[in-house]
């Protein structure tokens, strides 16, 4: 009776707060534009907006007040997996990930609503990405490789679909991209003899409308493997195209299994997301042999190019080239390394590396820039409209690539020895490729993601543990905080109740920063019958 009345009373008290709080639980429910037109109060996708601009019109923090930033609220997780999610914004409420969790979090307060916890699983738990939200619904990817969907309003879950086959190799990490009707997800995997695809959803009933395969299938002659997809892609939707950057061929050091090009690993494609069908696509690293997957974000930028108006596409590729297409056609632009790249002998006349054989890896070994983590990688960039910066969290390096031929020829096949790097946020003005100005973060490098905002301030995070804020137009350090470990994910900002947040992880804590009250309501940038203490 006891344990009753406890439960009773605990209900009742979970009942209340829900009733205190109607604009967080009850009305969890993304409108489809706000995908495509993403209102100041809310981050509904990965990248914020279809674009992977990483880009915030918010003004109330500038230059000028940033140094003031306090800390709003702190979010612990209890756990010892990293948070690398991008967390979503709608109605009020964040939902943010690890591997086998979701949390929904009051983006005001940083209250937990709720929390889910996946049943422990097999797979590869490196990291998930975060969540993608359809009207009242998430969806979530797990290292067994379920795609699950669950309510927003509670985390119960509805039903989960298997995406791919954990006895093969295969696991998954992304969040899942919503475009109309679509979740479209991608896959993980390191061992050879498994095929990259993404896989079109049906929101409602978990079934499958479509898979798009980026290598053929186990076994064709003279053909790869790999190819995998493991980081959002970008939507414009004016042309009805789903950009995507694809992974390594495999075997992975050993090349001469695989002859030729190796379509369509190490590219970025783009697809019709009504179909699945491949309308283009351009290889960044033709016939890799180092490990240099594309699967960096594929930013969409609408601007004069070489005094034409030009629909863009641009991406800071993990091979140390910065590409800048026609989104239309896939056709190059522009072609540039934005830091000490060694393995190529130039660029063919379509803006395609090409690579000197003389570079691959060979039993003496062979000096490669960047090394094997690339010159940058999972981290999203941003693109500031005002100054026309491309910002990377950039990784400058050499390595020693080594062939094993008395390993086999197939799996890794050689190995990759790191000899020196480190971490540089570069701001690459995307007219020329040329670096405007750069700033260190660490000997290791960071983890951290770069958000933009239209004031002229550029978040990131170093190698040190310490949250960062730079002038965009010439990278001056204008406001660091101490987090107590390093940042792995991508800062968000949004705008509640007058006030402009900033949200950023570091280790398995998420931080929200504001402004003082003072300051802005001295500032003018907020009315006060739309603020709170």
């Amino acid at each position: 009776m006891k344990s009753l009345r406890h439960r009773a009373v605990l209900a009742a008290g979970v009942l209340s707060g829900l009733a205190a709080l109607p604009h967080l639980v009850l009305s969890q429910n993304l409108n489809p534009a706000e995908l495509l037109h993403p209102s100041a109060d809310s981050w509904p996708g990965y990248h914020g907006d279809y674009s992977g601009r990483r880009h915030s019109h918010l003004t109330q923090i500038t230059p000028q007040n940033v140094g003031k930033l306090s800390l709003a609220w702190a979010f612990q997780t209890d756990q010892t997996a990293l948070i690398k999610s991008s967390p979503l914004l709608v109605d009020g409420v964040l939902y943010f990930t690890v591997p086998e969790n979701i949390w929904a979090v009051d983006a005001r307060s940083g209250h937990q609503l709720w929390h889910y916890t996946y049943p422990p699983s097999p797979g590869d738990h490196i990291g998930n990405r975060g969540v993608g939200m359809y009207k009242g619904w998430l969806y979530f990817t797990t290292p067994d490789c379920y795609l699950v969907s669950l309510n927003a309003k509670d985390g119960t879950v509805r039903w989960k679909v298997e995406v791919a086959d954990v006895k093969k190799g295969y696991w998954t990490t992304m969040a899942p991209v919503v475009v109309g009707n679509h979740i479209i997800v991608g896959v993980s995997g390191d061992l050879d003899n498994l095929t990259g695809y993404l896989r079109s959803v049906d929101p409602e009933t978990g079934q499958t409308q479509w898979q798009w395969d980026s290598t053929p299938p186990a076994g064709t002659p003279n053909s790869t493997t790999g190819g995998m997809t493991w980081i959002p892609g970008t939507y414009d939707p004016s042309l009805n195209l789903l950009y995507w950057g694809t992974g390594n061929p495999t075997p992975v050091l050993n090349g001469k299994v695989r002859p030729g090009d190796n379509l369509y690993t190490c590219s970025i494609v783009a697809l019709n997301p009504d179909t699945g069908k491949l309308v283009w696509a351009f290889s960044v690293s033709p016939h890799d042999t180092h490990d240099w997957d594309a699967v960096e974000v594929p930013v969409l930028v609408d601007g004069t190019f070489q005094g034409e108006p030009r629909k863009m596409l641009m991406q800071a590729s993990r091979n140390g080239y910065f590409f800048v297409l026609d989104r239309t056609n896939g056709k190059s632009l522009l072609t540039a390394p934005y830091g000490p790249v060694n393995w190529t002998l130039g660029v063919d006349k379509e803006g395609h590396p090409i690579p000197n054989p003389a570079k691959e890896p060979a039993p003496d070994g062979r000096l490669i820039a960047p090394d094997e983590g690339g010159m940058t990688n999972y981290r999203s960039p941003s693109f500031d409209p005002k100054t026309g910066l491309f910002i990377v969290d950039a990784h400058p390096s050499y390595s020693i690539y080594f062939a094993k031929p008395a390993d086999g020829a197939y799996g890794w096949a050689g190995a990759d020895y790191g000899l020196w790097g480190k971490g540089v946020i570069e701001a690459i003005d995307y007219r020329t490729g040329k670096i405007r100005w750069s700033h260190e973060v660490g000997a290791g490098g960071s983890g951290a993601g770069v958000l933009t905002t239209d004031s002229g301030v550029t978040f990131t995070g170093d190698g040190y543990g310490n949250a960062l804020a730079f002038d965009t137009a010439t990278g001056k350090t204008l406001w660091h905080a101490g987090t107590g470990a390093p940042m792995q994910s991508s800062p968000i900002s949004y705008e509640l109740d007058g006030r402009q947040y900033i949200v950023t992880s570091s280790g398995g804590v998420m931080f929200a920063w504001v402004l003082p009250q003072s300051s802005i309501l001295a500032s003018g940038t907020a009315s006060p019958a739309h603020t709170r203490p």
